[in-house]
């Protein structure tokens, strides 16, 4: 048998431990299909009580934890302008560009795009707008890297036609 299929089996008692489902079940209680449903945990279709009715969409986003009333959903609204003001730039021509700001821009996009995901609660809003940050950050300074080429491309020729004049 395989060393790596070994550890694997070892290790397994070691993930069916009382720390690992303890966690798991104080994370997330309510999805548990073995919880009580006697009366005092709420009203539900178990308990015999009436259903609550549905909070609307307003009321949902006014409570939830990066709705409205937080950070976390603002700083991904006002982000939005950084994202338009790139788009904007696609009219400007590419010399008068700067690369260390647009490089700056798709790091940030890239890498809070990821950290996004990572954080709780997920701000997906958070990370839908630094993915496009990114992703105007990479076009840019893809513009900028090749009107760069293309001048030095430019001088190049420019500097062997002027090399031929000075031989003739």
């Amino acid at each position: 048998m395989a060393p790596a299929s070994n550890l694997f089996r070892a290790s397994r008692p070691a993930f069916r431990s009382q720390f690992f489902t303890s966690s798991l079940s104080r994370r997330n209680p309510a999805s548990k299909r073995w919880q009580s449903t006697d009366g005092a945990a709420g009203t539900g279709a178990n308990t015999g009580g009436p259903k609550a009715a549905p909070e609307s969409w307003a009321s949902r986003m006014w409570n939830s934890p990066i709705g409205v009333k937080t950070v976390h959903f603002w700083a991904p609204v006002m982000k939005w302008g950084l994202v338009l003001a790139g788009i904007s730039d696609f009219a400007r021509p590419a010399e008068n560009l700067s690369l260390t700001q647009n490089a700056a821009l798709t790091a940030t996009g890239i890498i809070w795009t990821r950290w996004c995901l990572i954080i709780k609660p997920k701000n997906y809003l958070l990370a839908a707008v630094n993915f496009f940050l990114g992703l105007v950050g990479v076009i840019q300074v893809s513009r900028i890297v090749m009107y760069n080429q293309s001048q030095k491309a430019l001088t190049a020729k420019a500097d062997a036609e002027a090399k031929e004049v000075v031989q003739a």
